[in-house]
């Protein structure tokens, strides 16, 4: 049920973890499940020691990257990016190094570091014309740190690419481009509930006189 659950609503997700951790505490997919829904409803503190025990218990580094941002999302940058250069990232698959990667950057935007968030981004996996399941998330990520620092034209050329690999629509990049590009959207529901009212003004004025009003 939380991992149903964790997308659409994630404080129900993490409703259904705390009943897991109720009746098998001692399994590390049900601390890794409960770390994941605290996580997801921003709980960091929690989440953190939720991802701790599993890793206890399992002895697998693969959280190290979610760890790392929730040291980020308790206002810990500095401890984020000293995680970035333990031992423990050399032994993730290159998925995990990405997500990793992606945290340190976030961690030196925190920090006010731009152009080292910027240069940390910029990678092998980067420069690849292959896609993987992370790639939209990387070139995303590159290309806001891009426009945050002025690059316009670079962002530009980012988004585009991150569009371009994002098959799921897992990124807004087709958003942010439209954004970039001037246009502007118009909720056309808005509009159709205008009408209602309008129709209704005719009919009032209908009433005083007996004639409709043009």
């Amino acid at each position: 049920m939380v991992a149903r659950l964790i997308d659409e609503d994630p404080e129900q997700a993490y409703a259904y973890s705390r009943i897991a951790l109720r009746l098998a505490s001692r399994v590390a997919a049900v601390r890794e499940a409960a770390g994941f829904a605290a996580y997801a409803t921003q709980k960091y503190a929690e989440a953190l020691a939720e991802f701790r025990a599993a890793r206890r218990m399992t002895g697998s580094v693969e959280l190290w990257p979610v760890m790392a941002d929730c040291e980020r999302g308790l206002g810990r940058p500095e401890k984020a990016m000293a995680m970035a250069g333990e031992p423990e990232v050399q032994k993730l698959d290159k998925a995990g190094q990405v997500e990793m990667r992606l945290v340190a950057a976030g961690a030196r935007r925190d920090m006010g570091q731009l152009d080292a968030a910027i240069v940390t981004l910029q990678s092998p996996e980067l420069a690849s014309n292959a896609v993987h399941p992370w790639t939209p998330r990387l070139r995303y990520a590159y290309a806001d740190a891009l426009l945050e620092a002025g690059r316009e034209d670079e962002a530009r050329e980012w988004f585009g690419k991150a569009l371009e690999a994002d098959k799921d629509g897992a990124t807004d990049a087709s958003d942010r481009l439209a954004e970039l590009d001037g246009v502007e959207f118009v909720d056309a529901l808005d509009d159709d509930e205008e009408e209602p009212v309008a129709a209704d003004a005719d009919r009032d004025d209908a009433d005083e006189d007996g004639t409709p009003q043009a």
